[in-house]
């Protein structure tokens, strides 16, 4: 199971890739980072990209509308197990892509068997990469990824 740098090196290998980076969206700190960095320093970027994966994590109005079973909470009716209604909270959201006149960026939430408050953010050429490919490969990364 690959860890931050090697998920690192990995998302550097896709087409027109400038720079990834492991963050922390509570904190804003860059795990590991790679490559370039849009404004020159990794630090400030993983804070950047933070606040916006903050923003789209935190806001109901961007989370999963379907709903799932989630296991009944201490104090909960016996018997019952599971319950509609909640939405899973530990991911509301999957990416977060944001594209410019030169550059696509992409956030992608990662699952973990804690908090999962960590996110891969990869810097991405318009001209040289793929949007989609690159989303989906990253996802595998993210998913491969052991913290």
């Amino acid at each position: 199971m690959p860890g931050i740098d090697e998920c690192l090196l990995d998302a550097m290998r896709l087409p027109g890739a400038r720079g990834a980076g492991v963050v922390d969206w509570i904190s804003g700190l860059a795990l590991g980072t790679i490559g370039e960095s849009p404004n020159g320093d990794h630090e400030a970027t993983a804070a950047e990209a933070a606040e916006l994966a903050r923003m789209a994590a935190e806001h109901r109005a961007f989370a999963a509308t379907t709903q799932v079973p989630v296991p009944d909470v201490a104090g909960g009716p016996a018997g019952r197990g599971h319950h509609m209604g909640r939405v899973d909270q530990l991911l509301p959201v999957e990416d977060v892509i944001v594209t410019n006149r030169d550059s696509y960026h992409i956030i992608r939430f990662v699952r973990t068997t804690f908090d999962s408050s960590v996110f891969m953010h990869l810097w991405l050429d318009r001209d040289e990469g793929n949007l989609a490919l690159a989303r989906i490969r990253l996802g595998e990364i993210a998913e491969r990824l052991v913290l």
